[in-house]
């Protein structure tokens, strides 16, 4: 069933009332990329599709990636040949078809400390990458062998004693909140129901089978029932919790805690990203717009999920890690924003989560539950294609093989939507204080995007929490007012809203200056959940 892709607040409570009185093939708990991916592909494929989640799409993990599409150059060193091949196959789809308005292409330069062994070493293992990635089709160029000279010509920020040559080869890049947007909306349009700030407090039973889902409408503040032939779990972090309400246990997954800085372009020298080898892992210095994504740490997390904290022994730790190959260091004061987020891995024997499972896994439980987790974010596609394999099995329907290979993702008219919504209304071409993004910006990712509060727009339909000194807190106002008749807001919800803001900026700042996970916690929580009853 084709329908529009626009999601906005009449679209959601559409699709909720719906929802409450229709009978569903598939119900889809969890808005990240896999969800999206999830309800994509049964959509697509002619099931009935319902997907509910707490929060916004893109809320947790989706929206605080390292904002790569990869094949994991690492992981070839670990001999996980399968992960790399599959995840390469799905760049290139990316980048090729399914959405090169979103992925574009990126270099990073590996620096070599060694004359001749790391050379061959690394060399070899970059070889292969793209041996691997020209049998999937691959349009990158093919990676080069630079001499001291030529590798500091393209980054002169580096320590000419940092290294006696480099390394430079291709991946890809993407606003991953975007892109998981994107997905939703295609999912939309393909007949998919959608409805965000829509928590699921219970399963509905038949039996000692699942049948569908109880759930909280957050905004309006009432409980409905979705029934469904099968639910689908794509819940990250959250999976144990929701097998949980099934009275179930299966997949085990723990979560990483990975925090990145946001610096800007004029902080590093250099006209190509770098890769760092760190005792523990990798260090990605990434070029975004108009800034550096510098990332990520790997640490486990189990305090709580819904808001992980960043703190000062992360930032320290990457900006060690960063300045020991920087001709100029990195300060503190020059770091614009931060970010973090949890990856959700499946467990293994080590206690390290960097040697935990980044391969995914479909599970349906003794109640018919299917979850759905771990995995990577390139790899979203192959996850949400074999969870909706799981469901056809179980309901014996006669529905084609997935086709989310061949379907483009919406989006690329969106440039010209902006531009005309300019040409209509000149005041909405400003852009938003001192960010890249424009009112006419803002006001699309309520009308279209399905943003619902101030922070959705101000942190993942724009970049203006952490890509301005500010973090957003000089436009709230002005963001909240603009959109506010979009949304019913009244003058006192715009100021909750701005309220709700404002302090989550404040406890994200004090976070940051503390020494611990515990206490950047606890100064983390301080600020509440803008969505009713505040969801961890």
């Amino acid at each position: 069933m084709e329908r529009s892709s626009s999601l906005n607040p009449k679209q959601r409570r559409a699709d909720l009332t719906k929802m409450a009185s229709e009978l569903f093939d598939v119900v889809v708990i969890g808005g990240g990329v896999t969800g999206c991916g999830v309800a994509l592909d049964a959509a697509s494929r002619g099931m009935s599709v319902a997907l509910v989640e707490q929060r916004d799409l893109a809320s947790g993990t989706s929206s605080r990636s390292s904002k790569l599409i990869h094949g994991g150059l690492r992981y070839l060193e670990q001999l996980n040949f399968g992960l790399v091949r599959e995840a390469l196959a799905e760049r290139n789809l990316m980048l090729n078809r399914l959405c090169p308005h979103l992925v574009e292409p990126v270099s990073f330069l590996y620096p070599l400390k060694h004359r001749v062994w790391e050379r061959l070493y690394v060399g070899a293992g970059v070889f292969l990458y793209d041996v691997m990635a020209r049998l999937a089709d691959n349009p990158l160029p093919w990676h080069r062998h630079l001499f001291r000279k030529s590798a500091l010509e393209l980054a002169p920020g580096l320590q000419p004693a940092s290294l006696t040559g480099a390394v430079r080869y291709w991946d890809a890049m993407v606003d991953d909140a975007r892109h998981t947007v994107a997905l939703g909306r295609t999912a939309a349009s393909r007949g998919a129901l959608v409805a965000t700030s829509t928590r699921v407090t219970g399963m509905v039973m038949n039996g000692d089978q699942v049948a569908g889902v109880e759930a909280r409408d957050l905004e309006a503040g009432r409980d409905l029932t979705i029934r469904a032939r099968s639910v689908i779990s794509a819940t990250g972090v959250w999976t144990d919790d929701v097998q949980e309400l099934a009275g179930d246990r299966g997949i085990d997954v723990v979560a990483s805690k990975g925090i990145h800085l946001v610096l800007p372009r004029s902080a590093i020298d250099s006209d190509t990203g770098l890769i760092l080898r760190t005792e523990k892992s990798v260090l990605f210095i990434i070029p975004w717009p108009e800034h550096w994504i510098i990332g990520t740490t790997d640490t486990p997390w189990s305090l709580r999920r819904a808001h992980p904290a960043a703190s000062l022994s992360d930032i320290n730790y990457l900006l060690e890690r960063a300045n020991s190959v920087l001709r100029v260091p990195i300060r503190y004061e020059d770091i614009v924003g931060v970010y973090a987020g949890l990856r959700p891995l499946l467990t293994g024997e080590s206690e390290e989560t960097s040697r935990l499972s980044r391969e995914h896994a479909v599970l349906e439980s003794a109640s018919g539950l299917i979850s759905v987790a771990g995995g990577k974010y390139t790899t979203y596609r192959v996850m949400a294609r074999d969870a909706v394999d799981r469901a056809r099995e179980r309901m014996d329907l006669d529905v084609p093989d997935s086709g989310t290979d061949r379907i483009p993702l919406v989006g690329v008219d969106r440039p010209a939507i902006l531009q005309r919504m300019c040409q209509e209304k000149p005041d909405l071409e400003a852009k938003l204080g001192s960010s890249r993004f424009s009112r006419a910006e803002a006001l699309y990712a309520v009308t279209d995007e399905g943003a619902l509060h101030l922070d959705d727009i101000l942190t993942r339909r724009t970049r203006i929490s952490v890509e301005t000194d500010d973090r957003g807190t000089l436009v709230a106002e002005e963001v909240a007012r603009l959109v506010a008749p979009s949304l019913g807001w009244s003058e006192g919800d715009i100021e909750r809203e701005v309220a709700h803001y404002l302090a989550r900026v404040e406890a994200e700042r004090d976070s940051q200056t503390r020494t611990d996970d515990e206490t950047a916690d606890a100064a983390r929580m301080g600020a509440s959940d803008v969505r009713l009853g505040g969801v961890d």
